[in-house]
């Protein structure tokens, strides 16, 4: 597990579990169609977790792996996802990121790329 590295939060748990509650971005429901129940390579994926000050996407503790899906939102918000995603690498966690359009227009391909991902760290 990940608490003795990411001390639970009040503020992030309270803010993951209103993110979980949400209305999910098409991109963010189409990759959790295929990773939820251990449905993508037998792994479990958590869907808005926190870490720290953060709340990830998806998370595979087994994998220590953050996927981060970048919509609008995003834009011009580079230097704080580096900053972001420095601090989870400080924290041995790895981070891919893919833009929404990726996830909604080439679901497979992202998938392929996550997979190939996983099996180069083993």
């Amino acid at each position: 597990m990940l608490n003795h590295l990411f001390p639970l939060r009040k503020k992030s748990l309270g803010r993951a579990r209103i993110f979980r509650k949400a209305q999910m971005t098409n991109a963010e429901q189409l990759l959790c169609d295929e990773v939820r129940s251990r449905r993508f390579n037998g792994l479990k994926f958590r869907r808005q977790a926190p870490l720290g000050p953060y709340i990830v996407d998806f998370l595979c503790v087994e994998k220590r792996l953050v996927i981060e899906l970048d919509g609008k939102s995003h834009e011009g918000r580079e230097s704080y996802d580096e900053r972001r995603t420095a601090y989870l690498a400080e924290h041995g966690l790895l981070v891919l990121r893919f833009p929404n359009d990726d996830v909604e227009n080439d679901t497979e391909d992202v998938l392929r790329r996550i997979a190939d991902f996983i099996s180069a760290e083993e």
